[in-house]
């Protein structure tokens, strides 16, 4: 960010290859601060139906949903987050183009733990 600045194209990729390897590595807490910061600069930058837009809203659902410590409000933002990016992706790219599978199958996790949890709490 200190090269480039916030609203850079690189600094908004490179935030979210970060925020990726952090949940990869089961960091969720800081792939979650770097999304929060960089979540608003995408679509104001990349427009909000670029692919980079639509990629870091999964990677922040998958943020919330695959957390062992997430609350139902951060499933329930998760799935919200989902709905809104599969149907932008749907509307943009297309039903066959392969990041709308893959946002669409996030959503579906995200649906079940979400499901999962109500379970439990009834």
């Amino acid at each position: 960010m200190r090269l480039k600045g916030e609203e850079n194209r690189s600094t908004i990729g490179a935030a979210y290859n970060l925020a990726s390897a952090l949940n990869d590595l089961q960091q969720p807490e800081e792939a979650k601060k770097v999304l929060r910061k960089m979540l608003p600069v995408a679509p104001r930058v990349l427009g909000e139906s670029n692919e980079l837009t639509l990629m870091m809203r999964k990677v922040y659902a998958r943020t919330l949903y695959e957390n062992p410590a997430a609350t139902l409000d951060d499933l329930s933002e998760a799935a919200t987050t989902l709905e809104d990016t599969a149907r932008t992706a749907r509307r943009v790219l297309g039903g066959a183009y392969p990041m709308v599978a893959e946002i669409e199958q996030a959503l579906q996790a995200s649906r079940a733990a979400l499901s999962a949890r109500e379970g439990q709490r009834a």
